[in-house]
């Protein structure tokens, strides 16, 4: 073979050599390349999942917002006498805890204060309630606050708003007051209306003139054992009232609260937890509520069910105060109705230590509290000395 053929041969192997290195190369690069994208899309898909799963946290440590549905004891059960507890002295009788007596001590003090605000600034402490609808408990409650007004000489405004109204003519009248000086005080009467957002109108209320204690800040600073709220939500300040006025020891008790509402059950709950008592709060999805309730040294019930809490479920000796007010038909009333509370009070006397009776117990010492966190709103602006919430 000559020179030149074999010079032909030499630079086609090189050639082939060549085309067949940079097929390989090819092969890598593109491998690589794939491997890479691959890799990015895996990152991506993992990312999101990571942040579906930190999404799905949040509302998960929320909890589903479920609605406390008591289911209402039947009638048959109100007639029927639980089983008796062992060693229990169903002979006993428990001392009543006078509400109305405590009540009429407090709204003496609170009038004496009045007049000496009246005396040195010219000015007495003015209560402004919103009624929204015709609903019988609430129109009665009203009543109530407007007399105990009247009583300690506090001034007392009303803006009663039919039931279909808007959501805005009750903020409205929210707003009206918070810009009257002579109003130191304002509550918005609940339940609202369903098509009303509860939450929007109550934070409408001005902080200072927050008397029934619901604003979104005095509920966050009861809730902070380091802080102190301008006031304390009147039902939950009339238990605590109560317990102390009756010489009742909580430092270290087991107490029960039925009933999680932010009205009674969330901040009593709270306010318990400041006094060191050890709580368990009973609500509509708790499991074998009467055996939780049969270990504890006081029950607070809030529930709004008629009967709700038998003999049966307290303990030997528990002191028990009573929330409810439950209006029962009744033809023998003027009004047509009965209040009962959430205690069958019957059976609970004979079991109980002290118990609150209804009516006459925890409601008059709600009023009370009412008058009481008008005057220390009123106290501020005139810059006297304030009262301790």
């Amino acid at each position: 073979m000559g020179g030149a053929a074999v010079a032909v041969l030499a630079a086609a192997a090189t050639r082939h050599n060549r085309a067949r290195l940079a097929s390989l190369f090819y092969r890598v690069a593109r491998g690589l390349h794939e491997a890479s994208v691959a890799a990015a899309e895996e990152e991506k898909v993992g990312t999101r999942s990571r942040r579906r799963r930190r999404r799905s946290s949040s509302s998960l440590l929320l909890g589903p917002d479920f609605p406390d549905t008591w289911d209402h004891p039947p009638r048959a059960a109100s007639r029927t006498l639980p089983p008796r507890v062992a060693g229990a002295d169903y002979g006993c009788t428990a001392t009543i805890i006078d509400g109305k007596s405590i009540a009429e001590d407090i709204r003496l003090h609170i009038a004496e204060e009045v007049c000496q605000m009246k005396s040195a600034a010219g000015h007495v402490p003015g209560l402004a309630v919103v009624l929204v609808g015709d609903r019988r408990d609430s129109e009665s409650y009203v009543r109530y606050k407007t007399k105990g007004c009247e009583e300690v000489g506090i001034k007392s405004l009303l803006a009663k708003l039919p039931g279909n109204c808007t959501e805005d003519e009750v903020m409205d009248s929210v707003s009206r007051f918070n810009e009257d000086p002579s109003v130191h005080g304002i509550l918005v009467q609940l339940p609202l209306p369903q098509h009303m957002d509860e939450e929007r109108i109550l934070s409408a209320i001005s902080l200072e003139k927050d008397v029934d204690g619901f604003h979104p800040l005095n509920v966050g600073n009861l809730a902070l054992r380091s802080r102190k709220p301008l006031f304390l939500p009147c039902a939950a300040k009339a238990c605590m009232e109560l317990l102390l006025q009756s010489g009742i020891e909580l430092m270290g008790k087991h107490v029960t609260v039925i009933g999680r509402s932010k009205v009674v059950g969330l901040p009593v709950s709270l306010l318990l937890q400041r006094h060191h008592a050890t709580v368990s709060v009973i609500h509509a999805f708790t499991t074998n509520p009467e055996a939780i309730t049969r270990e504890s040294d006081v029950v607070i019930s809030a529930a709004g069910v008629a009967n709700l809490v038998r003999g049966s479920w307290l303990k030997q000796g528990a002191v028990v105060i009573d929330v409810g007010t439950n209006p029962i038909e009744d033809p023998t009333s003027d009004y047509g109705y009965r209040l009962t509370g959430d205690v069958c009070f019957e059976e609970a006397v004979k079991v109980a230590s002290a118990i609150t009776p209804v009516p006459g117990g925890v409601g008059p010492v709600t009023i009370a509290m009412l008058l009481g966190n008008t005057l220390d709103s009123a106290k501020r602006v005139y810059d006297l000395t304030d009262r301790t919430p």
